[in-house]
């Protein structure tokens, strides 16, 4: 983090990310360095060998005077997992195809990630136009992604480059911005973690939700496992000081807490109380391939574990993924699989169930996840590769359903929602059941996905605010007390007994609170619980 200082006008379209895309020495960070006068390439290694190995970050100024953020992605298959971390997080992309070359391999993956990312959107340029001519390259783009605008330039003579930035523009202008939906709760998956001297510890991301402030206290979900407090010293974008960064944009995040060694790529910085562990999720995938029990890796965020496929539905394309690692992963979130030998991307998807249990494909459990995939955002396509249909002039991001992530049903009303968020707030650390809520599956469905609705235990559910001060107040019990029984836990919060055990044994899974052998709870890790 700089010290630079001073506001960043991100407009009032909000902020949003564009990552590029495309095979190796086709002229990504060339083309980046000419539209933004950043060079991303910034390790000494990477300008020794011309070749990009890391992800990199530059702020783009458009002719509109909007300012948003560009991620730059390596192309060379060995960093195809680097490629998907930094790709999680943009809302539209820049496929960069060199005119002597065409489509190559790292092209046609790279567009597999980015349809199973669900990014639908973006612009294709034709780099190199200098040196071949790009009529065969755009002509096999078109082909590779129908309906992009296809740009012919070049980065060493610049020619091709203000009609490249107005096709940006005008991209970019039909597309919501994550920060203009409804409030949601923090998550920003983390790409980068370094120290900054006299600062501290430093982690960057793409903020998926929420918004991020100075002073505010928020949870760093380890990789490794385990949670950490942490408190934001200073927030940055693009070597801005800001008081508060949106969703939407590149973030650089101080922390106080943990340092820069035990954070890295696959943590996630979340608001406090936010989902849960999981190591089974029932999805709907899109896979060009892929064998019942076969072992794959799965990419979430900037996170990637091994798992194997089991298959449910391959007609309907129901698929539980069983994770030897746990994810922090939300309904509505998306899915990148691959194979593991040799390595290729196989397709991708959108969790359904993220903390499903494990099952067969009994015909009942079929029949709801096809309901839940029928009322989901993004709707299936009927064949592998096929690209997906959409209202004629409107953007797929701009649909209701994709306000927020983990919508079921974009016919839920407001005040059903607001009705059902209010009894959740209501019940207090009682907490309400599946049969309580019945009536309200739908949304329960959505405030699930936008992090306000957790499941705590079995088919028992919080509002994420009451979770989080239910878990305050049994952290600071323990600090003080020392090992506490249930029924000291129980009487402290002054709530019920099966209450009190839903909490502690959810509060075990996150690795917050220790079970002994003579069932007390003691802090998991008291002296990184509470170090501010």
């Amino acid at each position: 983090m700089s010290a630079t200082a001073g506001p960043l006008t991100v407009g009032t379209a909000g902020p949003l990310t564009i990552g590029t895309a495309g095979h190796v020495d086709h002229g990504k960070t060339a083309l980046v360095r000419a539209l933004t006068g950043v060079d991303t390439d910034r390790l000494p290694e990477e300008r020794a060998r011309g070749l990009t190995i890391v992800l990199g970050y530059a702020p783009l100024t458009l002719p509109s005077g909007r300012k948003i953020s560009v991620i730059d992605v390596p192309g060379h298959e060995r960093f195809v997992r680097t490629m998907v971390a930094g790709a999680s997080g943009v809302d539209a992309f820049l496929m960069v195809i060199a005119a002597d070359d065409g489509v190559m391999p790292q092209t046609i993956e790279h567009a597999k990630v980015l349809r199973a990312l669900g990014i639908e959107r973006g612009v294709i340029a034709i780099s190199k136009a200098d040196l071949a001519d790009p009529d065969s390259a755009a002509q096999q783009a078109a082909r590779l992604l129908p309906g992009c605008p296809v740009v012919a330039c070049s980065a060493r003579s610049g020619d091709g480059l203000d009609v490249l930035r107005s096709a940006l523009d005008d991209l970019v202008s039909g597309l919501p911005s994550r920060a203009s939906g409804q409030a949601a709760a923090v998550r920003l998956h983390v790409d980068r973690s370094f120290t900054v001297a006299g600062r501290g510890a430093v982690i960057t991301g793409t903020l998926w939700s929420g918004e991020i402030g100075v002073g505010e206290t928020l949870e760093l979900a380890c990789s490794a496992g385990g949670r950490r407090r942490v408190r934001v010293r200073g927030v940055e974008v693009h070597d801005r000081h800001l008081e508060r960064a949106a969703a939407g944009q590149r973030v650089a995040v101080n922390l106080v807490g943990v340092r820069a060694a035990e954070a890295g790529r696959g943590d996630v910085l979340v608001a406090s109380g936010l989902g849960a562990e999981t190591k089974i999720l029932d999805c709907a995938l899109e896979l060009d391939g892929g064998r019942h029990g076969e072992r794959v890796q799965v990419h979430h965020g900037t996170r990637a574990v091994t798992g194997r496929l089991c298959v449910l539905d391959r007609a309907s394309g129901l698929w539980q993924l069983r994770l030897e690692r746990p994810l922090l992963a939300l309904d509505g979130d998306r899915l990148v699989v691959r194979r593991l030998a040799p390595p290729d991307t196989l397709g991708g998807g959108c969790v359904l169930d993220a903390v499903a249990a494990r099952h067969g494909a009994r015909p009942e459990i079929c029949a709801r996840l096809r309901s839940l995939r029928e009322g989901h955002a993004l709707p299936p396509s009927t064949q592998p590769g096929e690209p997906p249909s959409t209202e004629p002039g409107v953007p797929p991001r701009a649909t209701a359903a994709r306000a927020t992530a983990g919508v079921r049903s974009a016919s839920v009303a407001e005040e059903e929602l607001g009705e059902l968020e209010q009894r959740l707030l209501d019940a207090g650390p009682q907490m309400l059941s599946e049969a309580q809520m019945e009536d309200r599956r739908a949304a329960l469905a959505v405030l699930r996905g936008q992090g306000r609705a957790v499941r705590v235990s079995g088919r028992l559910y919080a509002h994420a605010d009451v979770l989080a001060r239910v878990r305050a107040e049994i952290t600071e019990l323990l600090a003080a007390q020392g090992p506490t029984g249930l029924a000291g836990v129980r009487d402290a919060l002054g709530i019920s007994r099966k209450a009190s055990q839903a909490f502690l044994e959810h509060l075990d899974a996150e690795r917050v609170t220790r079970r002994l052998p003579d069932d007390t709870r003691v802090l998991a890790h008291r002296s990184e619980a509470f170090r501010q």
